[in-house]
């Protein structure tokens, strides 16, 4: 069995992206191995995305804020898929990613920096249930033997139904 490397990125890899890497990696069930980064990462991950995890089991043992220049670079994972869940960093200039990697934009709704407390913690399990729903779709897909545009495609139409 093949596995896919998956990129989850974000402007501050500190909410969307982390919950789409533990989602990839926790629902992959070792079919994918996922990363996520930033454009301008925060450095730190938001509490309340690990509080998240926690509250639905799903482990992110070494969960942190990073560049996304660390996957362009010389000796990093071949990335075969990669995903934006945020407007700006769907809009942003990415670095070329060896390989070319197929690239999906999932824009989720940005739970950090709602306020009050109880309210993020609601955008918090939105972003999760509206992540949780397409990764598992994604996964349902017969990839082994997919064309790159019919993996893109097919994640649009996920994308798409998802957000219906």
């Amino acid at each position: 069995m093949k596995t896919f490397n998956v990129l989850v990125l974000c402007t501050g890899n500190s909410a969307r992206s982390i919950l789409g890497e533990a989602l990839f990696n926790h629902l992959g069930q070792g079919r994918i191995r996922a990363f996520s980064a930033g454009s301008q990462p925060s450095g730190k991950v938001n509490p309340v995305a690990l509080e998240t995890l926690e509250r639905h089991g799903v482990p992110l043992p070494e969960a942190r804020s990073k560049s996304w220049d660390e996957f362009a670079m010389p000796g990093a994972p071949a990335l075969d898929f990669i995903f934006t869940v945020c407007a700006s960093a769907a809009g942003e200039a990415c670095p070329i990613w060896p390989g070319h990697p197929a690239t999906a934009h999932w824009g989720i709704a940005d739970p950090a920096h709602v306020e009050p407390l109880a309210a993020r913690r609601a955008a918090f399990e939105t972003a999760y249930g509206g992540l949780e729903k397409r990764i598992a779709a994604f996964l349902q897909l017969p990839l082994e033997t997919m064309s790159t545009a019919a993996i893109i495609e097919a994640a649009r139409t996920i994308h798409a139904e998802a957000a219906v």
